[in-house]
């Protein structure tokens, strides 16, 4: 049985799927800029930062800008999304996951969010989840974007626990990635063959127990 005393949540497709908004405004800014935006390339982004998102559009755009009008277009881009999440409310919350962020607290353990969106605070806010979690790891927080495990690594000294008692829950296989790299055991929320190297793979949080976690 393994010790753990913390769990760290990724934001996007573990607790709340604001993945939707983004795929809506990245295929707003493609569109404007003369291509299209799929949700399978949406898919590629998880758990990437927005900056390195938009290098990525931009190169299957087929489309140079400059780094000053890179900045404006990820700004665009961030205003739309955050007019749409700023309508979240608790009901946007995925099946379980507040469930088991309780139970969790209950239990004595420490909680944290790690994510590479710049908005977890506002979502968080806007669900009624912000009092679940002792500490918020953001894109603000952090200087490298999933697998470098830094994110996890700060939330794990925000919480004042070794991360070798700390448990991680992903859905993206970056994340699951840096997890490992920081020596700490991943929980995968999604398909068994694409999160393969998680500890154990979940479909959602109203799956996982707490006696699911000793036994890690």
């Amino acid at each position: 049985m393994s010790e753990i005393k913390a769990c760290l949540f990724d934001l996007d497709g573990v607790i709340v799927d604001t993945a939707v908004y983004h795929y809506r405004a990245w295929k707003r800014l493609a569109n404007e800029l003369g291509f299209d935006f799929t949700e399978e390339d949406n898919e590629k982004l998880k758990g990437i930062s927005r900056v390195r998102s938009l290098e990525l559009i931009l190169e299957w755009g087929g489309v140079v800008k400059s780094e000053e009008e890179r900045s404006e277009l990820a700004t665009r881009k961030n205003d739309w999304y955050v007019e749409m999440v700023s309508s979240m409310e608790p009901e946007d919350i995925l099946p379980g996951a507040a469930e088991f962020l309780r139970k969790v607290k209950a239990a004595g353990l420490k909680t944290a969010l790690g994510s590479a969106s710049k908005n977890s605070g506002l979502i968080l806010e806007k669900t009624g989840l912000l009092p679940l979690f002792d500490a918020v790891l953001d894109g603000n927080s952090v200087a490298t974007s999933k697998p470098d495990p830094e994110i996890f690594l700060k939330g794990a000294e925000a919480l004042g626990v070794r991360p070798e008692n700390c448990v991680v829950f992903e859905d993206a296989v970056a994340g699951i990635d840096a997890a490992k790299a920081g020596g700490m055991k991943a929980v995968g929320i999604g398909s068994a063959q694409v999160l393969y190297k998680a500890d154990l793979v979940i479909r959602g949080l109203f799956e996982m127990s707490l006696e699911q976690l000793d036994n890690l």
